[in-house]
């Protein structure tokens, strides 16, 4: 199986999430984002599949 990672940017420029990193780091420890996967010293990003799962439960709960 192949994984897609997603960076800060993609996060808003392909996924649409509109939030700061900062607030999205909120969400991640108060566990309502996906967590991130820490790539290197200076270097994150999220799985593309859990990213995706977390904006469809958005639109479902609407």
């Amino acid at each position: 199986m192949t994984r897609k990672l997603v960076t800060k940017k993609e996060l808003k420029s392909v996924y649409g999430v509109p939030y700061c990193p900062a607030h999205i780091a909120r969400l991640e420890v108060a566990g309502q984002f996906p967590k991130r996967v820490k790539l290197g010293a200076c270097r994150v990003a999220w799985v593309a599949e859990e990213v995706e799962t977390w904006i469809e439960e958005r639109i479902g709960n609407r």
